[in-house]
């Protein structure tokens, strides 16, 4: 009996290249050798050296797919005074491929199933690598509102632009109902979500030339939608008082209620990246932080969410209950051509308020030149006392002879002649 002659084993960048290339990722290929994660991780960045069954396994597994076809090339048309090759040999090997290619896609749509939620915590949980492989056709995953895959630049594009209005509701139509949705992770209120995310298309229409020409339009409403979720003023409003009634499910309960504990800025970059899948130089500009702030806070914002939630210690776990907890109450976005009506009337609501504050400010300015003096006009000096003038004498008691006099005169009064009256005729 002859043994057969060790596999070549790859080097650890061409085992990653050979993964990637047949779109598979690193819980799928996992799942294959019967291995974790991290090992996978540790064998692709060359901390560790496949051995024993498992890394005979992986060895052939990688060689298999280095063997496959990535794609399937293009055929040429034939020319006319091109000879044609009669023998019909190759066809049956031609079929056979594709339906082995046909066979891989079907078992690598089967590994990209997400866990059922009656599965949660129990087991391993295969979903895509989403820092690496780009999400498969099909696939939805709800929180992020990138494109899968952008289409080609045509000649005639500058010819069939979108008018204004058309290019806002394409926009609105494609960013809207995951932005609902992730800033519900970051509030846990349905209702400002909604009116973040309207208010946030609000101010991008009224600086739409800025946000058209902006290299990401999508993450300029985003960051304002955010901003005005995550306000303090909204404590004061009477509504926030009330809480609203949480999801259905307990472990989403209880995520929602580990995710609000989180201190602001920590919440928002879980979502961002682990939630909609940005990278950290995306997610710390987006945050105004440093990229090594935004590793700590990431850091410390998934040791405090598996210190109460122990299942959602793997990134993949948490990415996967983030989007299911956003997925359980069927948040909808209003239509775009009602946001648009409603930030034109606010804008003119407030045009037409801070023409009325200016022209109230003007009357009152006119006024008060009008009725101010034109001239110095000096104080009236305080009083003065006036020397030289007696002072007036009241008058006091009556003396002895006054009083005599006083009395005489009364008593002659009574004995006087007697009046003239005029007599009849």
């Amino acid at each position: 009996m002859t043994q057969s002659p060790a596999r070549p084993l790859p080097a650890p960048k061409e085992r990653r290249r050979l993964r990637e290339a047949a779109s598979l990722t690193r819980a799928q290929l996992a799942s294959r050798v019967g291995v974790t994660s991290e090992t996978v991780r540790g064998w692709e960045t060359g901390r560790s050296t496949p051995r024993g069954r498992k890394g005979e396994k992986y060895v052939k597994l990688l060689l298999s797919l280095g063997d496959e076809p990535e794609m399937t090339p293009p055929q040429e048309p034939a020319d006319a005074d091109a000879d044609v090759d009669p023998d019909p040999g190759p066809a049956p090997a031609a079929a056979s491929a594709r339906r082995s290619a046909r066979a891989r896609r079907k078992t690598a749509a089967a590994d990209r199933k997400r866990p059922a939620a009656k599965d949660r915590g129990r087991g391993p949980v295969t979903v895509p690598d989403r820092s690496h492989t780009p999400v498969p056709h099909g696939h939805r995953v709800i929180l992020t509102e990138r494109p899968r895959t952008t289409p080609p630049r045509r000649p005639d594009d500058a010819v069939a632009a979108l008018t204004p209005d058309q290019a806002f509701d394409a926009l609105y139509a494609f960013c809207a109902p995951a932005l609902v949705r992730q800033t519900y992770l970051l509030t846990g209120r349905r209702e400002l979500a909604r009116e973040s995310v309207e208010r946030a298309f609000q101010v991008a229409w009224q600086r739409w030339p800025e946000v058209a020409r902006d290299r990401d339009p999508a993450g300029w409403v985003r960051a304002t939608a955010y901003e005005c979720a995550l306000s303090p003023w909204h404590r004061l409003r009477p509504r926030y008082r009330h809480p609203e009634p949480p999801p259905p499910d307990v472990f989403d309960r209880a995520l929602l209620d580990a995710l609000l504990k989180l201190p602001p800025s920590y919440r928002r970059t879980v979502v961002l990246y682990d939630g909609v899948g940005l990278g950290l130089p995306e997610t710390a500009a987006e945050t105004e932080a440093s990229t090594r702030a935004a590793v700590n806070r990431l850091a410390h914002a998934r040791e405090a969410l598996a210190e109460r939630l122990p299942e959602l210690a793997d990134p993949e776990t948490l990415h996967w209950r983030l989007v299911e907890l956003a997925s359980t109450d069927r948040l909808r976005a209003a239509k775009p051509p009602a946001v648009r009506k409603s930030g034109e009337r606010r804008a003119r609501f407030w045009t037409r308020a801070a023409i009325a504050f200016t022209v109230a400010l003007i009357g009152t300015t006119a006024l008060t030149v009008r009725t101010a003096p034109t001239h110095y006009e000096p104080p009236v000096p305080a009083g003065e006392t006036v020397q030289g003038v007696p002072p007036p004498v009241a008058p006091g008691p009556l003396s002895e002879s006054e009083r005599e006099l006083r009395a005489k005169l009364r008593k002659e009064e009574q004995k006087g002649p007697d009046r003239l009256l005029p007599q009849p005729r």
